[in-house]
Parts: structure tokens; sequence; C-alpha cells
């Protein structure tokens, strides 16, 4: 869950990406960078978040009408900063890249450059392995002067030799941006145009919400396996690379990931997650007619937009019953169990006005780890509830992402090899009622009827990509549990920071 953007202008775009990262920033509050270049290259990236990463003499510094940037979030327990992205190779041509996503088989892909091609990959990040292997492909192109096939047919390359969920976004030196998504459309990347007095501007971005903070018309998301080229002089390329696609995006983006005033593959996030309140009423009416809740309370913020028609639904009074702190970052993927504990106190406070007394129906995005939803539920009973349920828009996560949202390792799902009732006596709750999958496919198939998969391994443990072996899944759990990220980011505190590159 990382957020991307390109922009191809017409002047200076370093203003114009670091607002397009500050829309972006709930994708991500690990880490943030900018590539920029005229005649020179210009870069910074830093662990934090973007107001704080780049300061006026950074932007000053980042000089160019072309650039990428990146904002990252802490995966794999915390990401040390040399992880920051962009990434830079220098041959061929000079190429920036970032990433959104994750490649299943980046371990042996490293392995085989290495052999093959003596590339050393210096960090632990796939998305460098992705920039290694676009960058060899180019060379191997053996043209001194680009074109659109050349860079076609490297991207085609790359989807032939790399497994996963991915978009990409590359700036090559004197050439142009280039962005790709992979074969599935797993993770999202769409472009959209600027019109300025001094001509055409592109963008290209992982959410629309980045294009319309800026101005830009939203043209279209890339298809599955599709490639754009947006040259240096404003010409536009596009051509699907991969011969073999199927379109099944991440629906674990419309339940929490997305900003809900995106469109992603033409579906409003936001009017997806009204139809996913609407479903779940359906299924409380349907299973628990006789139901006594006195007033439906949302847990903010990503909550909010199905609470309301839920509440309006079952006839029952809708009402603000928490107060978030905006200051703390999103628990979930917090690299350890003690850090989420504390982040939760700090995160919410309750209203005692709205429980004392009443049968209250918590409505939550999504239960992960349980964590936040134990605390929530007793913080509730603290402040005078008489009885506690508890409700999820989405279906019970019980397998682990492998497309880029680090979700913890399988054992650390609070759902994982336990039914409903187990669930809710492990977060506290007198009841709790977790939305049908068919329910949400249908609140997102609804606004794009063309849609007829989504990537829901995260509730199915099904995979869309294929080559997710059991293996696989063993070694991401061990680097995923919680006694391996407070390990790693005890090692992180303890490290060097990454100097001004600018």
């Amino acid at each position: 869950m990382c957020g991307i953007v390109g922009i191809v202008g017409r002047s200076d775009v370093n203003q114009d990406l670091y607002d397009a990262l500050t829309a972006l920033q709930h994708r991500g509050q690990d880490a943030a960078g900018i590539f920029t270049c005229d005649r020179t290259i210009h870069q910074r990236k830093a662990s934090g978040l973007v107001r704080d990463v780049f300061q006026p003499r950074h932007m000053e510094a980042l000089r160019g009408r072309v650039g990428i940037g990146h904002i990252r979030y802490p995966t794999a327990g915390g990401g040390s900063p040399a992880e920051a992205q962009p990434f830079y190779v220098n041959s061929p041509y000079g190429i920036a890249l970032a990433h959104n996503g994750n490649l299943i088989n980046a371990g042996e892909l490293a392995e085989e450059m290495f052999r093959d091609e003596l590339r050393h990959v210096n960090t632990e990040s796939d998305s460098e392995v992705l920039l290694n292997i676009f960058a060899s492909e180019l060379a191997h192109g053996h043209r001194l002067a680009l074109d659109e096939n050349t860079v076609f047919d490297a991207v085609a390359s790359v989807h032939r030799r790399c497994i996963g969920g991915y978009a990409v976004v590359a700036l090559i030196f004197g050439y142009g941006v280039v962005a790709f998504r992979d074969p599935c459309a797993i993770r999202p990347i769409c472009f959209g145009v600027r019109e300025t007095a001094g001509g055409r501007e592109y963008m290209v971005a992982s959410e629309s919400v980045a294009l319309d903070a800026l101005g830009f018309e939203l043209v279209r998301d890339l298809a599955p396996g599709e490639a754009l080229i947006i040259t240096l002089d404003g010409e536009v390329h596009a051509r699907r690379c991969s011969g073999e696609t199927r379109h099944a995006p991440c629906i674990f983006e419309y339940v929490y990931l997305a900003r809900p005033d995106s469109i992603i593959d033409d579906v409003s996030v936001y009017k997806a997650r009204l139809r996913m309140g609407t479903a779940l009423a359906e299924k409380i009416v349907r299973d628990w007619p006789d139901h006594d809740v006195d007033v439906v309370i949302p847990i903010p913020e990503t909550s909010r937009t199905a609470c309301l028609p839920l509440a309006y639904d079952l006839g029952v009074k809708y009402r603000e019953g928490f107060i978030k702190n905006r200051y703390v970052e999103r628990t979930f993927i917090m690299p350890g169990q003690k850090e989420r504990l504390r982040s939760v106190r700090r995160k919410l406070n309750a209203i005692r006005l709205e429980f004392e007394g009443k049968n209250v129906l918590l409505v939550d995005d999504s239960i992960v780890r349980g964590t936040t939803s134990r605390q929530i539920v007793q913080q509730a009973r603290d402040a005078g509830a008489r009885r506690v349920y508890f409700a999820s828009a989405a279906p019970p996560v019980r397998y682990q992402n492998v497309y880029g949202i680090d979700m913890p390792a399988t054992g650390e799902l609070v759902a994982f090899n336990r039914s409903e009732e187990d669930v809710a006596r492990a977060i506290g709750a007198d009841r709790l009622i977790y939305q049908s999958l068919d329910g949400l496919v249908d609140a997102v198939r609804r606004g794009n009827p063309r849609l007829h998969e989504f990537d829901t391994s995260c509730f199915t443990g099904e995979y869309v990509t294929g080559g997710v072996s059991p293996g696989y899944l063993e070694r991401i759990a061990e680097h995923r549990a919680d006694a391996a990220r407070s390990t790693r980011a005890a090692a992180l505190r303890g490290g060097p920071e990454l100097q001004d590159q600018v």
C-alpha cells in the first residue's frame, strides 16, 4: 500500500509532485521521495511524512519539468531508510523507478540477475529488483535512441519475468515517464491531463484524488498489463504488453486503502462503501431480525461511509461516538503489538453520553488482528454501554496478502481458524456480524459491471496470479510476525539516517 505519482509538465513540477504525494499520504506514512531532472538529476528521499521530508531548501533544488514521487508505508516491520523510493540506476540511460505492490518471485529474480548479469541488489526492496529487471530489458534493446517499441518490449519482458501485483512509474532521463500495471491489474494506477497556458500536461498516480487535487482531468485507469509512455515532447503512447491478462483489482482498496473520493477502475470508492453498508444492513435484518440495537456508531474514519446507510436501513440512530486524534497513523500496519496498543489508546476517545445505558452497534471497515477492535469494544463498555455489538463491512480476514498490503502473519489474524462466535469472544463483543463475500463483491461490482472478478485473497486464500507456494507463505509469515518486526524496528532505530541527496 504505497503511493506513486509521475508528471510531465511545461514548467517545474516539484510543487505539483509534493501536493500529489500529500493527497496520497493515506497510502503510507513511513517514507517519501521525489526524483526530478532537467539537464541533471535531482532527488530527495527520507523517512517521514511528506511535510517533514521536504523542506524549502529541498524543494528549490528539485528542478525540472518532469519527475516522479513515492510514499511508503512501513512494509515488513518498519523499513530501512535506504529503502525509501524512488530507486535509481544510471545504466542504461539513467532510470528512476517507484513501485506500489509486491513481487512474489523477487528473491529468485535477484539471484538470477546477479548470476547472469552481475547486477547486485543493495536492499531487501522488491522495487529495486523490479527496477533492475526493467533496466536490464531496456539494455537488451541495444539502442542509443529510445523509441516506444523498445520500451514496450522491455515492459513485456518484465511481465513475463515478474509475478505479483504491481503498479510502476519510471522516469527515463532524456526520454520521459513510463507507467505500467501488472497483468491482473491488482494495484491501482490512473492517468490524467491538464490544459495550461504553456500546453498540455500529463500525470499518472495511484488514485484519482491526486489528479483532482492538482486540477488534472481523469482520463482512465491503466488496463491489465498496459504500459503508458509520456515523452518529454508530450507524445503519449499506450500498449498492452502482456499476452495473458485478467482484470482482478484488489477489493481491499475499496474496503480500506483508498480515499473515498477516489475512482478506481470506474468505481467510485465512496459509492461502493455506501453499498457495503446497505448490504451489511440487509444481512443483519436477515440473520438477526429481532435485534435490539439502540444506536449505530462508526469507528473513524473509513467506516463512516458504510455506517450511514446501515443505520438508515436498520431504522436506528446514527451517532458519532468516538473522536479521533488525526495525528496517529493507521494501526494495523504498525511494527509491533505494543506500539499498536499504545496507538489505539491515543487514537480514539469515547463520548460517554452516546454510550451510557445503550445497546451499541459499532461498525468498522474490517477486522485484521483484532487489536483495535478489542480495545474499542472495551472503551465502549467503559463509557457505560449496556451491550456492545460489532459489525464489519468486510468479510473475515483469514489469509495473508502477498500483493503489497503488509498484513500480519496468518496466525496473527484474529479470524484465522476461528468462527464468527470465536472472534466475537476474542474482541469482547456481545455479537459480531461480518459482511458476506458475495455482498462485498456485489457492492463494488455494481459500480462497474465489466469487473468480473477481484483479488479477494485475504478473505479466501486464493491468489489470482498463481505461483504462491506454501513455502513462500511460510517465509513471509516468519518475516511479518510481530517478534521479527520488533527486532527489525529496534535495529533500525539504532541505524544511521538517510542523508540529504539534494
